[in-house]
């Protein structure tokens, strides 16, 4: 097995593992069994579990992003309801019977006091995810700021429908930010067909 594929399957095993049971709950060991790979082989890759976890945090940062914006790409024209998209996809992925919440707040909860790669990593995609949501506020014509409003809304969405397992907050988040874009433009609406849902694996 040469190195890209062997990195592609501990890397799928570690994902898998991590995000469904915590990273402190699962050892090298497992994730060297659900890959297929010797202990020498994952170490030589991954030298810390550390390390390990920083880099699935980064490819599923990569992977979440690219999905949201699939989604929303397909789904709207219009600007403002490019924005609403945003919810809507968030609420398919609520729907999804793997859901655990958000992988970078599970990740830095464990970890983030100790391992600054992994801090740093959530971090990152916490900042990526803000300013997409910046850009696409923008170029609804909302005011400055409104990304980052916005970005609390999912941020919060995220987290109590992980807490309630239901796609609830996602629709209360999307109503929220019609309200804030209207507000925003001076009118009383911006539109609020929802998209189908999405299929994939993420976050």
């Amino acid at each position: 097995m040469d190195t890209d594929a062997a990195r592609t399957r501990i890397l799928d095993a570690a994902e898998e593992l991590f995000y469904a049971q915590g990273v402190q709950a699962v050892g090298m060991d497992a994730v060297r069994t659900a890959a297929g790979v010797t202990l020498r082989r994952l170490y030589q890759l991954f030298p810390s579990k550390d390390d390990l976890v920083e880099a699935y945090l980064e490819r599923r940062d990569r992977r979440w992003l690219a999905e949201l914006a699939a989604h929303v790409d397909a789904s709207a024209d219009v600007p403002a309801e490019r924005v609403l998209a945003v919810y809507d996809w968030l609420a398919d992925w609520f729907a999804r019977p793997g859901f655990r919440g958000c992988a970078f707040v599970n990740s830095y909860g464990e970890l983030g006091a100790t391992a600054p790669g992994v801090a740093g990593a959530a971090r990152r995609h916490k900042e990526a995810l803000r300013d997409y949501l910046a850009g696409l506020a923008e170029d609804a014509g909302a005011p400055a700021g409104t990304g980052v409003h916005l970005a609390l809304l999912a941020e919060g969405a995220i987290t109590l429908a992980a807490l309630t397992r239901t796609p609830d907050p996602a629709t209360e988040a999307r109503e929220a930010a019609r309200l804030l874009l209207a507000a925003g433009a001076g009118t009383g609406t911006t539109g609020s067909a929802r998209a189908g849902t999405t299929a994939g694996a993420t976050t």
